[in-house]
């Protein structure tokens, strides 16, 4: 039986917090670009020293707290809050299938009723029904695209002055991310209050045809009681999966919705074609309720026609931001697809301050298609999101000694969680011209970089450059990973053939992801570094498949240690015993043995590739920051 753990002594914290800090170097091209992660920790870990059953459990719940951190005048109450990584366990306990796509696990009482009707019925035992219809929601659902969406809307009406919550999902690192107020992650102590107050009250109220929620419906209902008392001004909250049998499908009366750009993905659960996708999407749309989409394939825009008529929802298709509103600033998310995504954000946001009276307020006299307000363009170029189209300069290794020589060469992670082919697609375009960004500002004087600490500190920071260094040997290395229940060959296929043009991967790595799908883990939870053997089956398949792409047939596999030598543009088809790809048993290794062929030779920048899901994506972030 599952236990929880809660701390025994007033005022203290059960594990560290964590704070991403993003640096950005500035260049010519962009107003700011990540070049790294780091971790900001507090606090000390303390062993709980008493446990109960989770069925004996009579807390006092400490009442709503102000702002995004503690009061003081609630560290008597900190006792009450559970041990972290136990809350890790319990929400771990929600997760009924060992994989994705495996709906034989569902069970029979969970069948029995559809999931909107069964969400509603949470949402009532939690008492949140009627506070619920007083949040003022902005509803995205999409394929890709409609995280980017939601980080630009919630950047932009905290720019605007409103107090902001925000639910995305799926987190890379630590499951708090899912939840920000006011453009931060919510604190672990807050977490832990509204973790024990949804678990507690839902667990008393259980019965045989109506079990513990599954993992996405307790964060959506947790997500809805974080907001509900927090008094947030607006509520952005993305879709998980579909949009008709969604969790966040319990919402009723949104201010406004919005479907980002549509792509075959998650074909098990929403349907075979592109219009089968689009109705499912386009479930979240309300009676009456303004809607807005990018543009579609044509029988997915027939879809989402066909609902929003039935519905009787003003449906508008809004095209890319015009750079030229931006006023000569970059967008903060990198990529040509994010001016899709913007403008979708801009409409959306625009809408919701008509719709509630707050337009007229603020911008009496603003055309968005003439000018955008200062306010959005602070929000488009400052939105943060972690694992889309983000640049980390590794700084494990020592790039300069005293004397400004150069040490070790360049170790550059490119990571982007794409894992459908129309993403894929955008994701290797935006690294085939950020790899090419990074050899220009290698070239130029010493950068005055600034890392951007949370959001609100600013702090300088230098890159270290050498005297007189030659121009650096770039190679271009691809690390991926992806679901079983994707089709690689389309994957790796459209990667290879978007960058061609462009440049070639030295070599490809296969390793298998750290994360596990039944389990939920945090910024603290310890990380596995095991080496030994293991199934690598499926990253056998992903060789085999690259192999065939790049050179046509099936060649012999080369050992780790030498698997830079040579570059992919010189191979022959005839050359049977050369592979230009690897597979390696364990994430951890593959991330070390870079470092140190970086070590080894000064004169080389490595610029790695991750991408083809969001968990490797994760999992590589966990390992550099730690």
């Amino acid at each position: 039986m599952l236990t929880l753990q809660p701390l025994l002594q007033p005022g203290v914290r059960s594990l560290p917090s964590f704070r991403f800090q993003q640096c950005y170097a500035f260049s010519k091209s962009n107003f700011f670009t990540p070049i790294c992660m780091n971790l900001d920790c507090s606090g000390k870990k303390n062993t709980p020293t008493q446990v109960f059953q989770d069925t004996a459990i009579s807390l006092k719940l400490p009442g709503p707290m102000d702002g995004n951190r503690m009061n003081g005048q609630h560290n008597e109450n900190l006792n009450n809050i559970l041990d972290y990584e136990t809350a890790m366990e319990a929400l771990s306990s929600l997760i009924t299938g060992k994989k994705r796509g495996d709906i034989s696990y569902i069970p029979a009482n969970l069948s029995k009723k559809d999931r909107p009707e069964r969400m509603l019925m949470y949402i009532e035992i939690m008492g949140l029904k009627e506070q619920m219809e007083n949040l003022k929601i902005i509803h995205v659902a999409g394929t890709k695209g409609k995280g980017s969406t939601c980080t630009f809307c919630e950047s932009i009406l905290r720019e605007c002055g409103f107090r902001t919550g925000m639910f995305t999902s799926p987190h890379l690192i630590d499951v708090r991310e899912r939840f920000r107020l006011e453009g931060m992650d919510i604190t672990e102590e807050k977490f832990l209050h509204y973790f024990q107050e949804c678990w507690v009250q839902l667990k008393e109220n259980v019965t045989d045809d109506l079990p513990m929620p599954r993992l996405f419906e307790f964060l959506t209902i947790m997500a809805i009681k974080i907001f509900v008392s927090e008094k947030v001004d607006v509520a952005i909250i993305e879709v998980g999966l579909g949009g008709t049998r969604d969790s966040t499908n319990v919402i009723k009366n949104p201010i406004v919705c919005g479907v980002s750009s549509l792509g075959m993905d998650h074909m098990e659960s929403l349907g075979d074609t592109i219009g089968e996708i689009a109705s499912q999407k386009a479930g979240i749309f309300k009676a009456q309720v303004p809607a807005f989409t990018v543009p579609q394939p044509d029988e997915a825009m027939n879809a989402l026609r066909e609902r929003a008529e039935v519905m009787k929802v003003p449906l508008k298709v809004v095209n890319p931001l015009d750079f030229k509103l931006l006023k000569c600033v970059p967008l903060s998310l990198s990529g040509d697809h994010q001016f899709t995504n913007a403008r979708l954000a801009v409409a959306l946001c625009q809408s919701w301050l008509h719709t509630t009276g707050n337009w007229k307020k603020l911008f009496p006299s603003y055309d968005l298609d003439q000018s955008l307000p200062e306010a959005f363009v602070r929000g488009l170029s400052t939105a943060r999101l972690s694992g889309r189209a983000q640049i980390v300069h590794d700084s494990f290794a020592k790039y300069c000694n005293s004397s400004r020589v150069r040490t070790s060469g360049d170790l550059i992670f490119y990571l982007d969680g794409a894992h459908s082919p129309e993403s894929m697609e955008a994701c290797a375009k935006w690294f085939c011209g950020a790899a090419r960004d990074v050899h220009d500002k290698q070239k130029s004087p010493t950068l005055g970089a600034k890392i951007l600490n949370g959001g609100n500190t600013w702090m300088d920071q230098r890159i270290c450059t050498t005297k007189n260094a030659p121009d650096m040997i770039s190679k271009q290395i691809l690390l991926f990973n992806c679901m079983d229940v994707r089709d690689p060959e389309v994957l790796l296929s459209k990667l290879f053939r978007t960058c061609a043009s462009d440049m070639h991967f030295s070599k490809a790595i296969f390793v298998p992801s750290i994360s596990r799908y039944n389990k939920v883990t945090s910024s603290s939870s310890s990380i596995s570094y095991d080496i030994t053997p293991k199934d690598l089956s499926w990253q056998m398949n992903l060789q085999r498949v690259w192999e065939k792409i790049v050179n046509g047939k099936d060649v012999s596999k080369v050992k780790p240690q030498i698997f830079l030598n040579g570059d992919a543009s010189t191979y022959s088809q005839t050359n049977g015993s050369y592979s230009c790809s690897t597979m390696v048993s364990s994430l951890p290794s593959a991330i070390n043995w870079l470092r140190n062929y970086v070590k080894e030779n000064p004169s080389f920048r490595i610029q790695v590739l991750v991408t083809g899901s969001l968990h490797l994506v994760g999992d590589v972030l966990k390992l550099l920051t730690r």
